[in-house]
């Protein structure tokens, strides 16, 4: 029988083949219940009290009703469809589980055979059962489960499986003892009664496995401690067995010789003690067992082998593959940055798998970032023949030849090699099965792109709930969340981390006093963050060097350029993405070069690499990287980020003429350095603009260091630069706070051409969000400083603006001067596309005097000029314009028509100031042809989006027309037309 339910760790339903999520805390406690009444009836009212304790709502009938029917979706999914498995017995239900199909009722029978086994002295027995009942152990039963986990009957429950497992653990140890393992039980059992501290049977053993094995001073350390932990927390002596071990000590006798048996010899199994503290990556878990199990023996959720059918590609997403998705590969890889938890899960998998290599598992830490240095092939090669029964004599001198009789050792044996911390593939390849059953599990901090026939299973911090889950096991979860404030700021200096995770719950747990808001400030970024995620052998400067280091002294020369890359980017640009683009210009090197560099960074897993060429360092690896005083690091780093805040300059102009078309660009920076950089190309307004909104915290940052340095020109381009998104996003305001700090720093540096440029963008943005007087000022300084510079391009494109201002305030006299003085010196220069801008103001003009027939043919002009130029923003407007137009002309399916397309423009480009233009005028619209319902609806929508985005004037402009329509109902004559709107904002000129 399989086991079907799993209560000994997070609760799992499983089919047979995969394990099936109970989605909803309330119906996981409900099935939990069930579970430990299993095919006994357990009434409604119990039900209802473990669902809600003591506050049971008057609800709760209908509630549980919905419960039991999820539940029941559940349970008939994983048998295959038939509804048989939960009974309704008054006064309640009945949940049938079958012999074999609950992991605690597995496991207690499992441990009744240890019991039986170590009264008659059978210890290979002992072992064989121990291990079987250990590989359903998955961690903390009911573990996901609080506050129903804390209260009395299943509290009780976990205790009693949870000491039934330390007392398996201690006849097992007994075994090893008896069997003369003296020295293989020393370690384990170390780490048993350090958890325990007031465990009386593990510090026994552990006084005898020391003893015998000639560390007699550590044994007697040990009964010391034991008794003053025993005297000072219960005032009491240790018992007789206590007592008993320590006068073997005192007597100095020898070991007990092993008696010898008949069998065989059991097979080597060398996997570390795995800890309780296990937490989250259910996914990658999943994935690694399928992988090393696959088509010849699945697992369910308990970690006992299934049937076939495991598929090889679930759970940890397209890295994790194994080719046909059915087969078991030969190798496994899994990686990450150092402390984000790869050996803790290779652990925790190759428990569960045990079963499935029933001819052992070899395990090595292969040290391959250890400083003094990686262990060798030969060596390993050594230890593992030996450990599958080779005689030292019989080993070849030659390492490909030991790799040769390892491979031969394996053929026929289905054996599990868990390789630790291989510095690359090359370290791991001589070590490999070559086909066969057997399989090996690698942890590295490198990618292992280059090992043949493996499969890859990266690791990335843990999100949120798993770090809260894990912090909640090591410090107590009543604690945790009584702090919810300090516990985000903890969580958020550790990164998702699970070895800074461990190293906080660890203090927490041994200061008990300590508030977690006092842990949160010692965490503070960049304030001796480093310093405090240190504890014992337990350090996070010391993992990230380990990986630094290792590159740094490579004799790959790339390796080492990566080396001084990653102290470069920790130094002036940790906290924001970079492209192979934007690093060779920090780097001063290729495109080419710096995507190699990068790569080689993200397959060792120093810099994250969360999309397509953009490139990231994790918080605390950035602190480390800045913190690092090296010589091999750049001598200035300054000049560096001068060349990155270059290039974001000119990424930020090239961004604008993408997104508006502009003719006329602030003057590029001068410089060969300038002119070969690598800058992002743009298939359309969209794409730039989008571009320039992920980009935009970086923009921010870069347009303050330039102020740092001094570097005026660099200011203000970064500021004028956020010019093409800011025609979908001006509603925001960001582009008015970089101008204005660009203003500051241009004014302090006496910068005219700056302060010109400055200007003229000012005014745009004043213009977009209709603060006429303000952007009709900030114009005619423009058009001033301009003149003064006889640029007449750039006067050209003010007198365009200015004329649409005059058009916002209904001046169509001025607006009129303004846009014929715009297309004659448009003309003078030979700009045409101005002239269209030019001819766009002419078409407002006639429609502010009344005059819709030449309005329209204006419009209609440039709406055909302006297709297919890919300026989104800009024909969005011109259409907008001319919808309105039609509209008064009484063209009803004209004037949709051109509104809709202006419509989705704006939605496709999510603009959301250009979207509430072109609702205000296809409601008025609606209203004008008497469509009342559809007026109504689009008002709402506008209003919506205006209320959201704190668009005053188009708020009042809604409310408007809401009361224009309500008044509508009540009116007994012909419809009212609704009140005139402003029209949309025309797009600034950009030639």
């Amino acid at each position: 029988m399989v086991v079907k339910f799993g209560l000994l760790g997070p609760l799992v339903v499983h089919d047979g083949t995969d394990p099936r999520p109970v989605t909803g805390p309330k119906v996981r406690v409900l099935l939990a219940a069930l579970l430990l009444q299993a095919n006994r009836t357990v009434s409604r009212d119990a039900l209802k009290e473990a669902l809600w304790g003591a506050s049971v709502p008057a609800s709760a009938d209908a509630a549980l009703a919905n419960h039991l029917t999820r539940l029941r979706r559940v349970l008939a999914a994983a048998d295959g469809g038939t509804d048989e498995r939960l009974r309704t017995v008054a006064p309640g239900y009945q949940l049938i589980v079958h012999e074999g199909e609950l992991d605690a009722d597995a496991f207690e029978d499992r441990v009744r055979a240890v019991r039986q086994a170590h009264r008659q002295e059978d210890w290979e027995a002992v072992r064989r059962e121990t291990d079987l009942a250990l590989a359903l152990w998955r961690g903390t039963p009911l573990a996901d489960l609080a506050p129903f986990a804390e209260t009395e009957a299943p509290a009780l429950r976990a205790h009693q499986l949870a000491e039934a497992r330390l007392q398996a653990l201690e006849w097992s140890f007994d075994a090893e003892l008896s069997l003369g393992h003296h020295h293989e039980a020393v370690a384990p059992l170390t780490t048993l009664a350090g958890e325990h501290p007031l465990r009386e049977g593990f510090h026994r053993r552990l006084m005898l496995a020391l003893h015998r094995s000639g560390r007699q001073a550590e044994a007697f350390a040990v009964f010391h401690r034991l008794r003053r932990n025993l005297v000072d927390e219960l005032g009491t002596e240790p018992g007789a067995a206590v007592q008993e071990a320590h006068a073997e000590l005192l007597a100095g006798e020898p070991a007990p010789r092993p008696r010898p048996r008949a069998d065989t010899a059991r097979p080597p199994f060398q996997l570390p003690c795995e800890g309780d503290a296990f937490t989250g990556r259910e996914a990658e878990v999943a994935a690694v067992r399928a992988l090393l199990v696959g088509a010849e023996g699945g697992e369910d959720g308990t970690g006992r082998c299934a049937g076939p059918g495991s598929a090889g590609e679930r759970g940890a997403g397209a890295d994790a593959r194994s080719g046909s998705g059915s087969a078991r590969v030969r190798a496994v890889v899994v990686s990450g940055m150092g402390g984000v938890g790869k050996t803790a899960l290779a652990v925790h998998v190759a428990h569960r798998v045990r079963e499935a290599f029933p001819d052992g598992a070899l395990y090595a830490d292969l040290r391959g970032y250890c400083v003094g240095g990686a262990r060798t092939a030969h060596e390993l090669l050594a230890r593992f023949l030996s450990d599958l029964g080779v005689h030292q004599d019989a080993l070849p001198e030659d390492t490909d030849d030991r790799a040769l009789l390892l491979r031969s050792a394996l053929a026929e044996r289905r054996v599990l090699l868990v390789l630790d911390n291989a510095r690359n593939a090359a370290h791991v390849a001589p070590l490999l099965p070559a086909g066969g059953p057997s399989a090996a599990l690698i942890t590295s901090r490198q990618l292992l792109a280059d090992l043949p026939g493996s499969a890859k299973v990266p690791l990335s911090p843990l999100p949120e709930p798993d770090q809260h889950a894990l912090l909640a096991k090591l410090a107590g979860a009543e604690r945790v969340a009584g702090e919810p404030e300090a516990l985000a700021g903890i969580m958020a200096a550790c990164g998702g981390l699970p070895l800074a995770l461990h190293i906080v719950g660890g203090r927490l747990a041994s200061r008990p006093s300590w508030p977690l808001a006092l842990l949160a400030k010692r965490l503070t970024p960049h304030q001796g963050r480093l310093d405090t995620l240190a504890m014992g052998d337990f350090d996070v400067r010391r993992t990230f060097a380990m990986s630094y280091v290792a590159m740094r002294d490579s004799d790959q020369p790339l390796e080492r350029e990566a080396a001084r890359a990653f102290l470069l980017l920790g130094r002036v640009w940790s906290a924001h993405a970079v492209t192979p683009q934007s690093a060779a210009a920090l780097l001063d090197v290729t495109e080419t070069r710096a995507a190699a560099v990068l790569d080689v960074l993200a397959d060792a897993h120093l810099v994250l690499n969360p999309e397509p060429d953009r490139y990231l360092l994790h918080d605390l690896l950035g602190e480390y990287a800045a913190q690092r005083e090296e010589e091999d690091g750049e001598a200035e780093p300054t000049t560096a980020l001068i060349r990155l805040l270059s290039w974001y300059a000119a990424a930020l102009a090239a961004a604008t003429r993408a997104a508006t078309g502009e003719t006329q660009s602030p003057p590029p920076l001068e410089g060969e350095a300038v002119r070969k950089l690598a800058l992002p190309e743009f298939a359309d307004d969209d794409e730039a603009i989008r571009w320039t909104a992920r980009e935009l915290p970086a923009v921010r940052d870069a347009l303050t260091r330039a102020g740092e340095f001094g570097r005026s020109d660099l200011a203000w381009r970064l500021a004028v630069g956020l010019f093409g998104h800011a025609t979908t996003h001006w509603w925001t305001g960001e582009w008015d706070a970089c101008l204005e700090q660009a203003m500051e720093i241009a004014r302090a540096h006496d910068d005219r051409l700056g302060q010109a440029w400055l200007h003229r963008r000012t005014a745009v943005a004043h213009g977009m969000a209709y603060r006429n007087e303000a952007c009709l000022e900030h114009l005619r300084i423009a058009l001033d400083l301009f003149t003064e510079r006889g640029d007449l391009a750039a006067q050209a494109s003010i007198l365009g603006n200015m004329a649409a201002v005059h058009l916002q305030c209904e001046d169509s006299a001025q607006a009129l001067v303004h846009a014929e003085r715009s297309r004659d010196l448009y003309r003078r220069v030979g700009n045409t596309r101005g002239e269209v801008l030019a001819l766009t103001r002419m078409a407002d003009v006639h429609r502010l005097r009344g005059e819709p027939e030449s309005a329209a043919a204006d419009f209609r002009r440039v709406v055909e000029l302006l297709r297919g130029t890919g300026h989104g923003a800009v024909l969005a407007t011109s259409l907008t314009g001319y919808g309105d137009v039609q509209r008064v002309l009484g063209h009803r399916d004209e004037a949709f028509e051109a509104l809709a397309e202006a419509l989705s423009i704006r939605l496709r480009m999510n603009d959301r100031g250009g979207t509430v233009d072109c609702l205000v005028v296809t409601a008025r619209a609606h209203h004008h042809f008497g469509e009342w319902a559809a007026a109504h609806e689009t008002w709402e929508w506008c209003l919506e989006l205006a209320r959201r985005h704190r668009l005053g004037r188009r708020i009042d402009e809604c409310l408007d027309g809401l009361k224009a329509l309500a008044s509508q109902a009540l009116a007994d004559g012909t419809p009212r037309e609704a009140p005139t709107a402003s029209p949309p904002p025309p797009a600034p000129d950009t030639p």
